[in-house]
């Protein structure tokens, strides 16, 4: 049997945890091939660390594709991350255009906006354009702040349930077969995430424990074991669980390590859980 592979189109940071340096051994210990497609290699990642270097590599992205289609290579899917820009965003949609066919499943992490706000250098425009390129996704990965600009709406921080699941369906309306929705919270002390199957109208939901405080790379951490686990097993349920899990164990082990906490949350000892998770095939 081929070993199952993704190939994820972010960003590379020298140095932090997030992006490519979170997705690659993630995907890796649950035994998938894991390759990559940098969009750009930063000196850090921008969260706090200073001013870092940015060189662009949104010219090498067709290159790449274009040796790699001579190649015959096939992905079982295609993870898209960080795109820092419009034309970027393009990129990533003409070369989804050359590996997404088949089974080959496209899974869009919409990273453009946390706590009601764009990030600094996103504009309305490539909201629009994000939620053009979600309407092809197998599963898209919003946040509660990326879901309203998905959707051209104001940002609310206040919601109850079935505001949630209007929610949900109206992302499922940009086309996306499947919607997981994170950072969703109901009671003070939980944290988790609503899953959406469009094909059945099924809602699911799960939750972990509430650790205060703000840890870089805990998307990029989610998005990626979801990405594998859904990729190996085929249930976005299970994944969503086993990605709240795994996010929630590595910020315990940040808390729980002291240092930097600009530096990006401490995953790396839950590697092997995931890894015995993923080889016993157990029910997530």
């Amino acid at each position: 049997m081929r070993q199952k592979r993704i190939v994820t189109v972010q960003d590379l940071s020298c140095f932090g945890k997030c992006s490519l340096t979170i997705s690659l051994p993630v995907i890796s210990a649950a035994g998938i091939e894991a390759c990559c497609v940098p969009t750009a290699v930063l000196s850090t990642h921008t969260g706090g660390l200073g001013k870092c270097t940015y060189r662009d590599l949104t010219e090498d992205i067709m290159p790449i594709a274009r040796h790699w289609q001579s190649l015959g290579l096939e992905f079982d899917a295609v993870y898209l991350g960080y795109l820092g820009s419009e034309r970027l965003l393009e990129s990533a949609e003409a070369f989804a255009d050359m590996f997404v066919r088949g089974d080959t499943l496209l899974i869009i992490d919409p990273v453009m906006a946390d706590n009601g706000r764009l990030y600094s250098g996103f504009t309305p425009g490539f909201a629009e354009g994000m939620a053009r390129l979600c309407g092809r996704a197998d599963v898209i990965l919003p946040n509660l702040t990326e879901a309203a600009f998905l959707l051209g709406e104001e940002y609310r921080e206040r919601y109850d349930r079935s505001y949630i699941e209007d929610l949900l369906r109206r992302l499922a309306g940009l086309g996306a077969k499947k919607v997981v929705l994170t950072g969703v919270s109901f009671e003070e002390n939980k944290l988790g995430a609503a899953v959406y199957d469009s094909a059945d109208g099924e809602m699911q939901f799960c939750f972990t424990e509430r650790v205060n405080g703000y840890f870089h790379g805990t998307g990029d951490l989610f998005a990626s074991v979801f990405s594998a686990v859904y990729v190996k097993h085929g249930d976005a349920f299970a994944a969503a669980r086993a990605a709240a899990e795994m996010t929630c164990l590595s910020i315990k082990k940040t808390v729980e390590a002291g240092g930097d906490q600009r530096f990006g949350v401490y995953f790396e000892p839950c590697l092997p859980h995931l890894a015995r998770l993923m080889e016993t095939q157990r029910d997530i």
